[in-house]
């Protein structure tokens, strides 16, 4: 029987689901995520997620139609950003339940990060009383673009292609703390290995910027800041 409730619900739930059927694509997922730390091209999204531009515009198409991103022409570009700031603690949440609920996640994470450099538990007050104090050096492995975009209070910018190259000017004397994207991202594990290879004492952070920003703490807008 199509009662109006029968049909209201209908229309509710049909509205939802187009967020599921946004969501339903590990890419479009990936995508979602690089678009928390900071807006961003299709080019420069299709670069980061190893896909073909064409390819890329389909998936963003899709997000864009769900309503979960936004476009601005800039120039000869258009750039992509979330259309809600609730969107990375909606991700969040999703993970959780996720890992939660799904064994073979949590076996897929054990096998990539599990004894490779994770930071024993820490406050966000103590991480940075001791980044302040010069205890720790701080380091963010990400892209320069979503360093500026935000990052955590006390930082140095140093993006994994780069820290090779700047590994010498780094003091010896202090543990090195590498954090990027957050529980997914690998950046901060291979910066460890290259960290650990060298000789210093390194450290994975499991937190993001966006994961340090859902819980209220201290984050930064700034251009660069050098290294001491």
């Amino acid at each position: 029987m199509n009662s109006p409730a029968r049909r209201f619900k209908d229309a509710v739930h049909g509205q939802l689901a187009r967020i599921g059927r946004a969501l339903a694509s590990p890419r479009r997922l990936e995508l979602l995520g690089l678009l928390c730390e900071s807006p961003r091209t299709v080019e420069a999204l299709a670069r980061l997620a190893g896909l073909s531009t064409a390819s890329a515009s389909q998936h963003l198409r899709a997000l864009y139609g769900a309503r979960l991103v936004e476009t601005e022409r800039r120039g000869l570009y258009v750039e992509y950003r979330l259309a809600d700031e609730r969107i990375p603690g909606f991700l969040r949440l999703m993970s959780a339940v996720a890992e939660s609920r799904l064994s073979e996640l949590r076996g897929i994470l054990d096998e990539f990060v599990a004894g490779r450099g994770a930071m024993a538990a820490v406050s966000q007050a103590e991480l940075q009383r001791r980044v302040r104090r010069r205890e720790v050096t701080l380091i963010d492995v990400r892209p320069p673009e979503e360093y500026r975009a935000g990052h955590i209070a006390g930082a140095l910018s140093l993006p994994l292609p780069r820290l090779r190259a700047h590994l010498a000017s780094l003091p010896r004397h202090r543990d090195v703390v590498a954090y990027c994207r957050g529980r997914y991202c690998l950046m901060a594990l291979e910066a460890v290995d290259v960290l650990r290879k060298a000789g210093f004492q390194a450290h994975r952070l499991e937190h993001g910027v966006t994961d340090w920003r859902a819980r209220g703490w201290k984050t930064e807008r700034t251009r660069e800041a050098s290294l001491r």
